[in-house]
């Protein structure tokens, strides 16, 4: 039962990590990401649970000194761009694709290793979809790793790195045997996957009309949007 696993969790934090997403995880998801917030309540839920868990951590799509702007807790780490932070490779590919994203007539979200292309505020999505499919195929040709998400198409350098591979490096580096993982997107499959192996791995879902079914399907407790988030974070 998922209540179990919560408890089971909360019973030894000093063993335990707490990971986190966070747009549409822990800041609603809004039309332009420069104007996502956290909420207040849920700023303090996080300062409670980082003196309390060996780890408390954000693993996000955005840039860390952008992550860390949006959240602005104490103790809390942060690793960005999906993991590609921690890919000593990843650096190397930068000026291509800023270069790649020059090229692209669509405005660009360029992060130090990755662009991000949001099509949210398109007055038409199929042909925001159209376009953008183009530029997935352009991308791919130019031997990089175009990547959909929530209303978004995200173009990556080939190196083996995504939130997976950054939930396994946290939880080694903080040596715990269990952690928690919530998301709302596609990319949090891999994060998912990345708490394969341990004692004890609970994988939450934040449900809304946009959800991935398969995130839903692989998921151990389903939360109603960052409403939800909050509710399970104080619960921990």
């Amino acid at each position: 039962m998922p209540g179990d696993l919560l408890r089971r969790l909360a019973a030894e934090p000093r063993r335990a990590a707490i990971l986190l997403d966070v747009d549409g995880t822990l800041a609603p998801i809004v039309e332009q990401p420069e104007d996502a917030r956290v909420p207040e309540e849920t700023r303090h839920e996080l300062a409670r649970l980082a003196s309390r868990y060996a780890l408390v951590a954000c693993v996000t799509g955005r840039a860390s000194a952008d992550a860390e702007r949006l959240v602005g807790v104490p103790g809390v780490a942060v690793v960005g761009e999906h993991g590609l932070e921690l890919a000593s490779d990843a650096a190397a590919w930068s000026d291509r694709i800023s270069k790649f994203a020059a090229g692209v007539d669509w405005p660009a979200e360029r992060k130090p290793l990755s662009v991000s292309f949001h099509f949210r505020r398109a007055q038409d999505e199929a042909a925001a979809r159209a376009y953008l499919t183009r530029v997935e195929e352009a991308a791919r040709a130019e031997g990089l790793v175009p990547r959909w998400g929530r209303m978004v198409l995200e173009v990556r350098p080939p190196v083996e790195a995504n939130k997976g591979t950054a939930v396994v490096a946290l939880v080694q580096r903080a040596n715990v045997s269990r952690a928690l993982y919530a998301g709302d997107d596609t990319t949090d499959l891999d994060a998912f996957a990345g708490l394969d192996g341990l004692e004890l791995g609970v994988r939450v879902a934040v449900d809304s009309l946009e959800a991935p079914p398969p995130l839903l399907a692989a998921a151990d407790v389903v939360v109603e949007g960052t409403d939800g988030v909050l509710a399970l974070l104080r619960e921990l």
